[in-house]
């Protein structure tokens, strides 16, 4: 046998480029495979006991039905022309002899390197490994794989008669299948996780099943995905630690006042409602990050609502309930605690919606206590809808409608899987492939313990926002009835302050933009830079992003947007001045309990029931 070349070598004088895969101590591996199958044993364990003890019911059916209605859609136009349908099978083969002349190129070792058929996306990271494009084999994977998404991806923007909503169904499923059938989620087809598995003779694999075991059994027959090390975070001891007090207590939502930092405050208080999708505290997750706190040295005093994590006592529980007995609940507990009547107001998601909502509807009871109103990233008008929309149509609706009937409530991981499949490239299969196949624990963070401590839906409640708001856009259209009233945001003349973020997949700023013209006052109208997280949570002091000023957001948005005028940094302070220009009249400190008896430290205990 001839002596290996040099050039069968790795660069960094390793081992050559093919024994990096060969497996070096067969009978460990061999043990480790065993070990790994049993357990995998203990995650299909973990999956079939709840189901054969009637304890989890699944729905996978009906997600799975609406794929295939959908695709059907898009394989009614594609497959009705026999010349359109040879047209895009012959653009797939051409894409596949480009990667096909490409590999035998690269084996030419005396060719110059070609360019690939199809680049990865911009920010991609599953393809950094250089084994991905030195390595024959993996860059043929790779290359047909990216021919393959990007060809699918291209049927749905070229679909002609589908309707807008079909079409972004069809794009949303194009992109789950493209995510999940990735080489980079497989061990055989990423040079990395081939490469470990070697390395380690399969315990990570083993390793791997095991956190699948445990994590099926953590959601109790579901898979409930860790995505940080959630054990160093405990709310109110190093998450949620903004010092106040609760000062209320009702069925849906506890109110708690935060203590001052400054001498004097400004006269009006702040009172936050926040989204019940989600808890309060992305709003306090550390002293750095948190806008509570910042707002308390602004001199605000703040009130928070937290909602309460629903079960089957709260299905009937709808919006009216939520304003009644929460947000109109708060603004009795300022009142009852500063003795103010006139209360600034900031809703942010789903509770600035709720916000609107309420507006319009206390504005015709006559109760106008809020003087100004702040929302973040809030839609208003759901015509452009961000990607949630894909969730809603009546076939759908009907189908979480009739899961829900049976307790009284959606399950909060059902919430959160959909908002994880809306960025299921970076929330999901980077998780599954560096928990389950490297083996790995993930690293600790706040913000994903944040994202994994789910909250429920009260039937009722949930019922009523996904159809009035997505299914049926009532609010904007002057239609939405509560407490008997047809409410419309036209009556809401107070100030308005409408911040959008620029890369919003939630509420997109489009949407908010428009959503701007239903309101009957001033609106100033701001856009952030980042997304729907990480553009409202923007503390001036880590110095990041932007954020655009303009003109009435009204007309075009992209004209708006060409003629805004671009600021450095954080919105914060922008808000703050805009605040202090409603009323910047100040008063002595307000401390929690002086004026009323307190039922609790902060952050009180409806945020710590876990789901």
């Amino acid at each position: 046998m001839s002596k290996p070349d040099d050039s069968d070598k790795a660069e960094n004088g390793g081992p050559s480029a093919i024994e990096q895969y060969l497996v070096k101590d067969p009978e460990r591996f061999a043990l480790n495979m065993a070990r790994m199958i049993e357990q995998a044993g203990k995650a299909a364990s973990a999956w079939a006991e709840p189901r054969e003890k009637g304890q989890v019911r699944d729905h996978v059916a009906e997600p799975v039905v609406d794929m295939v209605k959908t695709f059907s859609k898009l394989s009614e136009y594609w497959l009705g022309d026999p010349q359109r349908a040879l047209e895009a099978q012959t653009r797939l083969f051409a894409g596949y002899m480009t990667v096909w002349a490409n590999a035998i190129q690269k084996v030419n070792l005396n060719a110059e390197a070609p360019q690939d058929a199809v680049q990865p996306e911009r920010g991609d990271k599953r393809f950094q490994d250089p084994e991905w494009g030195r390595n024959a084999f993996f860059d043929f994977l790779k290359q047909a794989y990216l021919v393959t998404s990007h060809w699918a991806n291209e049927l749905v923007e070229h679909a002609e008669g589908l309707d807008e909503h079909t079409r972004h169904k069809a794009s949303f499923y194009v992109k789950q299948v493209s995510n999940a059938i990735a080489p980079s989620n497989f061990i055989l087809t990423n040079p990395e996780l081939f490469r470990e598995t070697v390395a380690s003779n399969g315990e990570n694999l083993v390793r791997g099943m095991k956190m699948l075991a445990e994590d099926i059994a953590a959601g109790r027959g579901d898979l409930r995905l860790r995505q940080a090390d959630y054990t160093p975070f405990e709310i109110g001891k190093n998450i949620a630690t903004t010092p106040g007090k609760v000062v209320g207590r009702s069925d849906v939502a506890e109110i708690i006042q935060y203590d001052p930092v400054t001498e004097t405050v400004l006269k009006r208080p702040l009172l936050i409602c926040p989204p019940w999708i989600n808890k309060f505290y992305i709003l306090d997750l550390n002293p750095q990050k948190s806008f509570i706190r910042w707002a308390i040295e602004q001199g605000h005093t703040v009130f928070v609502i937290s909602w309460i994590n629903p079960d089957e006592r709260h299905g009937a529980k709808g919006w009216e309930a939520y304003i009644r007995e929460g947000l109109q609940f708060g603004l009795d507990m300022v009142e009852k605690a500063t003795g103010e009547k006139e209360v600034n107001a900031i809703g942010y998601c789903v509770g600035g919606t709720l916000l609107g909502a309420a507006l319009a509807l206390l504005a015709q009871e006559g109760d106008h206590r809020i003087k100004s109103a702040t929302f973040f990233t809030t839609q208003v008008d759901f015509t452009h809808a961000g990607d949630l929309k894909v969730f809603v149509d009546e076939d759908q609706v009907a189908a979480v409608e009739r899961s829900m009937s049976e307790k009284g409530y959606l399950e909060g991981t059902k919430m959160a899987t959909a908002f994880n499949m809306l960025r299921s490239g970076d929330l999901i299969w980077p998780y599954v492939v560096n928990n389950y196949m490297r083996g790995k624990e993930p690293l600790p963070f706040d913000l994903l313990y944040w994202n994994s401590d789910s909250t429920r839906m009260a039937a009722a409640n949930h019922s009523f926002y996904l159809r009035n708001c997505y299914l049926e856009n009532n609010l904007s259209r002057g239609v939405m009835e509560l407490a008997g009233r047809m409410v419309s945001l036209a009556d809401i003349t107070i100030p308005v302050y409408n911040l959008a973020t620029k890369e919003d997949h939630i509420a997109p700023a489009l949407s908010v933009f428009l959503g701007s013209q239903f309101f009957g006052g001033d609106v100033e109208y701001v856009m952030a830079g980042s997304g729907h997280i990480a553009g409202v949570v923007n503390p001036p002091a880590a110095r990041k992003y932007q954020y655009w000023t303009g003109g009435r957001p009204v007309g075009d948005f992209n004209a708006w947007l060409a003629a805004a005028h671009e600021h450095p940094g954080s919105w914060w302070t922008h808000w703050q001045h805009w605040i202090e220009n409603q009323d910047d009249i100040r008063v002595p400190a307000r401390k929690p309990g002086k004026r009323m008896k307190t039922l609790g430290d902060a952050p009180g205990t409806y945020v710590k029931v876990r789901v």
